[in-house]
């Protein structure tokens, strides 16, 4: 098998509202923009928003996303966290911060109940860096 892509798509209420947040606070761009389907590239990475009550999704999974974390690695999440606390006026719910584990990060709500987590890899501790194997 070749795999030629792998993507997220996120079940959402207001696909036009979701799309605005990833595209004004991360500046992702669209590839396809429908009422019910947008798709969106930053990078080499894309993401998708579908209607959630959409007639292609089955009817007994039609629902909104929970439990749901999309974790964007970036080069400078001081960056990041200014333009999106800053332009958009968004309340991280986990404040910026460094973490043991290897991560500088910081949490804020997004569209639909998705949570987007923001992070930076920082050098873990020694209790965490043997964790890390090399690919």
């Amino acid at each position: 098998m070749a795999v030629t892509s792998l993507y997220p798509v996120l079940m959402s209420r207001d696909v036009a509202a979701a799309a605005a947040f990833y595209r004004e606070g991360l500046g992702f761009e669209t590839t396809y923009d429908s009422d019910w389907y947008v798709s969106l590239r930053l990078g080499a990475f894309e993401l998708g928003l579908v209607a959630h009550d959409h007639a292609t999704i089955p009817a007994s999974h039609r629902a909104l996303p929970q439990g749901v974390i999309v974790n964007l690695e970036v080069d400078d999440v001081d960056d990041v966290h200014a333009r999106l606390t800053g332009r958009t006026g968004l309340e991280p719910l986990l404040p910026l911060r460094d973490e043991d584990f290897g991560q500088r990060h910081f949490i804020v709500a997004a569209p639909d109940g998705v949570l987007l987590d923001v992070i930076q890899p920082i050098p873990p501790t020694a209790e965490y860096a043997e964790a890390y194997t090399e690919v």
